[in-house]
């Protein structure tokens, strides 16, 4: 199974938007997707219409080892799309994990686990590089980063980088970043494109090609529990969303030669 990390300890730059409408895409393509929600705030979950009546378990019981992923997953309304949803309990889950033998290591053990039932697990981080965000990354073999295209999400990045490489260091040596995905794009203000230009100016080939635009329809899917491909496939939201697919298929090469 192949594992994907969306990660970004700044807020508001797209993360969530990004990891449901990926999955759908993998989804729509024929894949078996699963989406783990590791955000206590549990947004990817409300975003594809999972209700708290349906979130019996959790990513929070997965990790503290009280369920398996195949027993905590459940379908969304997209067909090939499972979720591990999120409850308000994993707000707690940074100091019960402290405790816990070998807690970097809980959601790589259990996707392990689990393997065989997807092709392909996105992990939803949080917007923080504790220890949910370090598991979602110790269980992962590439790294996805929504950056927003404003100026302030240019300074953490580097802080996530180089989390990244503590965490090649110390836990999973095979963790290696799959691009920069650039997200809320303004064509109208200048900021998003020198930003744009700055980040490709740094970082090169690492950053797709693809620009996620400012988009109302992308905003408002949620509301609806539905990913934004499904609400609306021309928005030109979504059809970005296609497009960011398409290119992280061809930079991983079991999706390549699936596809």
């Amino acid at each position: 199974m192949i594992r994907i990390a969306v990660a970004n300890q700044k807020g508001g730059v797209g993360k969530t938007t990004t990891a449901i409408n990926l999955a759908t895409a993998l989804a729509a393509i024929g894949w078996r997707v699963l989406l783990v929600d590791l955000d206590p705030q549990g947004n990817a979950s409300t975003g594809l219409g999972v209700p708290q009546s349906q979130r019996q378990r959790s990513s929070y019981d997965v990790l503290i080892g009280e369920s398996g992923v195949g027993d905590a997953a459940v379908a969304t309304r997209v067909p090939r799309l499972d979720l591990v949803p999120a409850t308000v309990d994993l707000s707690g889950a940074e100091v019960e994990l402290v405790a816990l033998e070998g807690r970097a290591h809980r959601l790589d053990r259990a996707l392990t686990a689990a393997a065989g039932r997807w092709d392909i697990c996105l992990i939803d981080c949080p917007p923080s590089l504790g220890l949910l965000t370090v598991n979602a990354l110790v269980a992962a073999r590439h790294l996805l980063i929504p950056l927003q295209c404003e100026f302030f999400a240019l300074e953490g990045l580097s802080q996530l980088l180089q989390t990244v490489a503590r965490i090649r260091s110390a836990f999973n040596p095979d963790l290696a970043i799959l691009g920069v995905a650039l997200t809320m794009f303004d064509r109208r203000n200048n900021l998003s494109s020198a930003v744009s230009d700055d980040v490709r100016a740094c970082l090169g080939g690492a950053v797709f090609e693809t620009v996620v635009p400012r988009n109302v329809r992308l905003s408002e899917a949620p509301s609806h529990g539905l990913p934004a491909l499904i609400y609306d496939l021309r928005c030109p939201g979504s059809e970005a969303y296609v497009r960011l697919a398409k290119e992280i298929i061809g930079r991983l090469p079991q999706l390549a030669e699936a596809a």
